[in-house]
């Protein structure tokens, strides 16, 4: 009798497993509205991921935040709702930033480090949605200028590569800066906007060092966010959507003390130094770069120059005329059709 009741409870037990496990199958076969978060574990890092969106053809958009010391969900919302109806989207919080947690030393973070951590990501993805996952890689800001080491490294990884305002060559910010601000600076003068701003814009310019120096590129750049406020208020570009609550989603804390500690670490290393011009010949892969017209944050001639430099026999450069540094919180729709059009033409 005994031995029976425990035939039969065995048998109960083999019998829920087996739902349970018919049951899990059937949850990570449907991929059509992933909402999932993942870490990734390399060289003493830990870097969470978040992915939400469409994965029902195992394509996925990982996005890399600006900064350094940016946050991965910044980006959700506005332009990306939509995008997520198109594709899956990671949300990758980078080293020493957002919720990323490590006990590194500072010859553990630099750009090639974290170019490997992009890869190290990619690996994640397979392991968990299947070896036949699709992968595009946008970068926007300091982003633009990780993702570009991340293709460089190993282009092989993606489909395509799409470049958001963000730079392949910081060695050569602080000279666009001064160049772009007394173009702009003379336009707006000219057209009667808020000519006490950009008189001391000019003023900036005229007493800042002529060649790199790393407490003026630091006047620059608050200077060029603070543009980008009075181009708005003027109606020159529109204001930003920043309907999104994600950054309420962090550890303030946390994220914070990431800014503080990665931006003093990685910025000596690139602000005057770092230029991947030279090499953007070997970018080979289909690549789109998206840029807004009026961006002060990083120069419109910078998208150019990297139009004009890459390998790629597929690729295409999109000013934003309405856009400053961040056309996918202030041309939402058209961003979105622009990147979603890229991805179906490349997946």
């Amino acid at each position: 009798m005994m031995q029976k009741i425990i035939f039969s409870k065995l048998k109960i037990v083999l019998i829920t497993l087996t739902i349970l496990s018919v049951l899990s199958c059937s949850q990570d076969d449907d991929l059509s509205n992933i909402s999932d978060t993942i870490f990734v574990r390399h060289k003493n890092a830990d870097m969470p991921a978040y992915i939400y969106g469409n994965g029902s053809e195992k394509v996925f958009l990982i996005t890399l935040h600006g900064g350094p010391g940016g946050l991965g969900l910044s980006f959700r919302g506005s332009a990306f709702d939509k995008i997520e109806n198109a594709c899956a989207v990671v949300y990758f919080d980078q080293r020493g930033s957002g919720m990323a947690q490590g006990s590194y030393s500072e010859d553990e973070i630099n750009i090639d480090i974290m170019a490997e951590d992009v890869l190290a990501l990619v690996k994640v993805l397979k392991h968990k949605y299947g070896n036949d996952s699709r992968f595009f890689l946008l970068g926007h800001s300091w982003g633009g200028t990780l993702g570009t080491a991340t293709i460089l490294k190993d282009q092989n990884e993606f489909l395509g590569w799409i470049q958001v305002d963000g730079t392949h060559n910081p060695k050569d910010v602080y000279v666009q800066y001064i160049e772009n601000f007394e173009r702009v600076a003379s336009e707006q003068i000219d057209l009667g906007n808020s000519i006490p701003f950009w008189e001391s814009v000019n003023d900036l310019v005229s007493n800042i060092e002529p060649t790199f120096n790393r407490a003026d590129i630091t006047r620059l750049n608050d200077k060029a966010f603070d543009s980008e406020e009075i181009l708005a208020g003027d109606n020159i570009i529109n204001q930003q959507d920043s309907s999104d609550d994600t950054f309420f989603e962090y550890n303030l804390l946390t994220a914070y003390w990431n800014i503080i500690n990665i931006q003093s670490i990685i910025d000596p290393d690139i602000q005057g130094i770092l230029s991947y011009t030279e090499r953007l010949s070997e970018i080979e892969i289909p690549t789109l770069i998206l840029w807004g017209e009026h961006d002060m944050v990083v120069p419109p001639s910078f998208a150019q120059e990297s139009y004009d430099n890459l390998g790629s026999n597929v690729k295409d450069l999109v000013f934003f005329e309405r856009s400053g540094h961040a056309p996918f919180l202030s041309e939402t729709n058209l961003f979105a059709e622009e990147l979603i059009l890229f991805i179906n033409q490349n997946k």
